[in-house]
């Protein structure tokens, strides 16, 4: 599969997108275009399961169904879909775009080794190869990666960094005074069907958690806003995390909409009570 039947850069509405997240600079195919664009695009488009965990099923991956919820619908999305629409753009624009996989290592315990269970992306800007992801929930980054092992690489939020070994590499955020992997991933380029079949199982196997956990994420200016079930949380850089329990639909409607910039649509609204437990 090329890069153009992965990320058909015709089936886009350029404009659409553009106005959805609030850029209106240059589309040439530069580093500064890509750093912009991954900036504005995570803090404007959450990460959120809404429709796995209320059965809105099948959650497709097609490009019209993408610029329909996401850019249309000002929903959200998780990894799947934000990183095909961003890498769809991203093709239009006229810059080089691979998709690849990883395997989670966020909160995991050492000794498991997770699926590829995550999408991401290689961006080529101005000869050079970059790691771009806007879809990784509480910690997705807002500003694409030079693919570079040798120096530590700071975000609008946090510092990271990646480490090789063997082709494999791992890449690591600064928590604190702390590096704490993220994920792990290679260069081998996925077609549409790997994400499929991850994308299956995330969002419609009983064990998988987008099918019984509600998780939303934004990052914004100065922080991050995450959301499980019906607990708030608000990190920023100056402070300690400030926590909430939600203990209304409204109030859960409200957050979503306000700190979360997603329109929930309204057959979920009966939906948000099971949440508020």
């Amino acid at each position: 599969m090329t890069a153009d039947q992965l990320f058909p850069a015709a089936r886009i509405d350029l404009d659409a997108d553009m106005c959805r997240i609030g850029y209106s600079g240059s589309r040439d195919a530069t580093l500064g275009t890509l750093q912009a664009l991954h900036n504005l695009h995570p803090q404007e488009i959450a990460f959120e399961n809404l429709d796995p965990l209320f059965g809105n099923l099948p959650v497709r991956l097609d490009p019209e169904s993408l610029v329909d919820k996401l850019v249309r619908k000002r929903r959200g999305g998780y990894c799947f879909e934000q990183n095909l629409l961003f890498g769809t753009v991203l093709s239009a624009l006229g810059f080089g775009v691979t998709g690849l996989s990883a395997r989670i290592r966020w909160s995991q315990n050492d000794c498991v080794l997770t699926p590829r269970g995550h999408m991401l992306l290689k961006v080529q800007a101005e000869g050079e190869e970059h790691i771009a992801d806007v879809g990784f929930g509480a910690l997705t980054l807002t500003a694409a990666l030079r693919l570079d092992t040798d120096r530590e690489q700071q975000t609008p939020h946090e510092r990271f960094r990646l480490v090789e070994r063997n082709g494999l590499y791992r890449l690591d955020a600064e928590i604190g005074t702390d590096w704490r992997p993220v994920y792990v991933f290679d260069l081998q380029a996925q077609v549409l069907g790997d994400y499929e079949i991850a994308n299956y199982y995330l969002s419609s196997h009983p064990s998988s958690h987008f099918c019984d956990t509600l998780i939303a994420a934004r990052p914004f200016d100065g922080g991050r806003y995450a959301l499980l079930d019906n607990r708030l949380t608000i990190h920023t850089f100056d402070a300690p995390p400030q926590r909430t329990l939600l203990t209304s639909v409204a109030e859960l409607r409200d957050i979503l909409g306000s700190r979360f910039l997603i329109d929930v649509p309204r057959n979920h609204e009966a939906a948000l009570s099971w949440v508020i437990r």
